[in-house]
């Protein structure tokens, strides 16, 4: 009840600005591979479309400071994964896969040609799955605050070690795990937003996939979807992790890194208006690779 109440009050704050700035939206539903019913939101005309992707527990709200800048240029789509915001949550088993399956459900129904997507943590981990899936649609991946070292080793122990607190207390776990994503200095209402959002997840949900984004580093699997992968990947990281680009090299063909400075997890709700400027340069870099 408080994840919808939540939704409603931002929602509502969300179509208020957008409406000030005459941004024609199309709201739709697209049906995945095991017929779960996936919400998404459609903004602006062109060629090349962006596809939004939030991370582990989140929605397409908290791409709401891009929606009007790229929309002038871009076809743009937020998504609602499967079990996130106001999509159906009726699956068993939230996988990296079965999330690219809602992804790929919202590329046909839209019938989009040419796909850049657009990923936020748990969210690349999508995204690569949907460039395997969808090579002829998708010319590029862009990873925020993803994508740090997919040649790392994660023991399973450690995975379990992480997910138990969620187990017996989510919300205030989930707070606590939160809580040192953002750097000082933070808006203490944005911290406390998206600290309460991202608590009233579905808990049985957010495990699922928790555990099946984590597994990835555990199977090697975060680094073998790109085995055939040729598009441009770049990532637009902040510092609170290291990323290792070189590691990343070595499994993805074609990669790129651009910093975001002073900015914590969450860098397109923190530091919108650098963000979107660092996004505008990754797709002008993604142009020109396109072009070779």
């Amino acid at each position: 009840m408080k994840k919808h109440l939540l939704g409603i009050i931002f929602s509502v704050l969300v179509l208020a600005g957008c409406a000030s700035k005459h941004i024609p939206v199309k709201y739709d539903v697209a049906v995945s591979s095991d017929s779960e019913r996936i919400a998404y939101s459609t903004y602006g005309a062109g060629e090349t479309s962006l596809i939004f992707i939030h991370g582990w527990s989140c929605d397409s709200r908290y791409w709401h400071k891009q929606l009007s800048t790229f929309s002038k240029n871009y076809h743009v789509i937020a998504i609602d994964l499967a079990g996130h915001g106001n999509s159906s949550l009726g699956r068993l088993d939230y996988t990296m896969l079965s999330f690219a399956n809602d992804v790929k459900a919202v590329i046909e129904k839209d019938k989009a040609n040419q796909v850049i997507l657009i990923g936020h943590s748990m969210g690349g981990a999508v995204i690569a799955e949907v460039a395997r899936l969808m090579p002829k649609k998708v010319v590029a991946i862009i990873g925020i605050d993803t994508l740090q070292n997919v040649a790392e080793e994660i023991p399973q122990k450690i995975i379990d070690e992480m997910s138990q607190p969620f187990e017996v207390d989510f919300p205030n776990a989930m707070q606590a795990f939160v809580s040192p994503m953002f750097p000082k200095g933070t808006d203490r209402e944005l911290i406390s937003w998206v600290k309460e959002d991202m608590a009233s997840a579905p808990p049985k949900v957010a495990l699922s996939a928790f555990r099946n984004y984590m597994g990835q580093y555990v199977n090697g699997e975060a680094s073998s979807v790109f085995e055939n992968i040729t598009i441009p990947v770049v990532s637009i990281n902040a510092r609170l992790w290291p990323t290792n680009p070189d590691a990343n090299r070595k499994h993805i063909q074609t990669y790129n890194l651009f910093y975001i400075e002073e900015a914590g997890h969450f860098p397109m709700l923190e530091k919108p208006k650098e963000f979107n400027v660092i996004l505008t340069e990754a797709l002008k870099y993604i142009g020109t690779k396109k072009k070779m």
